[in-house]
């Protein structure tokens, strides 16, 4: 039989990602822990498990592959790396926020619970990651794991998630006149608040590996690339699906005003873009050859999908 197929790669990591998301997210407290109250254990569960493609703990795990970590580590890291984004995605629907009813195709935590649960799930998804990642079983070396806290940290905090949801809520024009942004402030706010984790997940696979400063390297140069490329596909998405397909409202973008790639370069400027990034990431994999074919089928698959 030949090799696994990309979709084949792609669904056993989800697969294995959403059972492990099930036991890591069950009643029973953990040492330290007193109870697990179970009206946030099922807000937690709903915002986590069920639906998604899995996308980053993908990343990670196929580059951890790349330089012979151990799967079952990487799989762990790659749940705590999910259970942040699901944390992100719970407080983005908030009505301070986004203010979404729909996400994967289900009502968002805020609508099937209320505000107060969906905060605090989105803050115990948060904490349960960090929990998970400076766990022995990620990785037997102590400095690589705090390497991966570090890194998540940074991506997700002040000058990486966080501070590019500020960014983006400020072009809103949620605290001052509203102002368009330059074609390079769009790109550092993308790189920020959707970038960051996914070029997160392809260092987190390399220092898994313990992969030397070239390597290290590349897989940042890959996971910009991918990174900015995810979001210019999600805005053209947005542009021209719809919340059957996309399981979340559509043109919600373009009805804010919302300061993306496709607005400031126009359709076609945005896809010839895409595929200038898709050809970057391919470039980045160069060092690698064949053994980084399953990392260059992600990046078309990013530029491709349909929800």
């Amino acid at each position: 039989m030949g090799s696994p197929s990309f979709t084949d790669r792609l669904n056993a990591v989800a697969a294995d990602t959403e059972a492990l998301l099930a036991r890591l997210l069950d009643g029973t407290p953990l040492p330290g822990e007193t109870a697990r109250p179970e009206r946030l254990v099922a807000a937690m569960r709903h915002a986590a498990l069920g639906g998604g493609k899995r996308l980053r703990p993908f990343l990670l795990v196929e580059s951890a592959t790349l330089f012979g970590a151990p799967r079952d580590g990487a799989l762990l890291a790659g749940c705590a790396l999910e259970l942040l984004h699901c944390y992100s995605l719970v407080h983005d629907d908030l009505p301070a926020m986004d203010n979404d009813d729909l996400r994967r195709g289900r009502p968002t935590v805020h609508k099937a619970f209320d505000d107060a649960t969906a905060i605090l799930a989105g803050d115990a998804l948060l904490t349960l990651a960090f929990d998970i990642l400076a766990r022995d079983e990620v990785h037997a070396d102590a400095k690589v794991r705090i390497a991966l806290v570090r890194e998540l940290a940074r991506a997700s905090g002040l000058g990486g998630m966080a501070g590019g949801q500020m960014l983006d809520l400020s072009a809103e024009g949620r605290f001052a006149e509203k102002r368009a942004l330059s074609e390079k402030e769009i790109v550092t706010l993308q790189a920020m608040k959707t970038g960051a984790l996914l070029r997160f997940a392809c260092r987190a696979g390399a220092l898994l590996g313990q992969a030397d400063a070239g390597h290290l390297a590349a897989m940042e140069r890959y996971g910009a690339a991918i990174g900015e490329a995810f979001q210019i596909a999600d805005d053209l998405l947005d542009v021209e699906g719809d919340a059957a397909t996309l399981g979340k409202a559509a043109h919600k973008d373009a009805d804010a005003g919302k300061a993306t790639l496709v607005a400031a370069l126009g359709v076609a400027g945005a896809r010839a873009k895409l595929e200038a990034l898709i050809d970057a990431a391919d470039g980045a994999l160069a060092p690698f050859g064949a053994k980084a074919d399953t990392l260059r089928d992600a990046a078309r698959f990013v530029a491709e999908r349909r929800n």
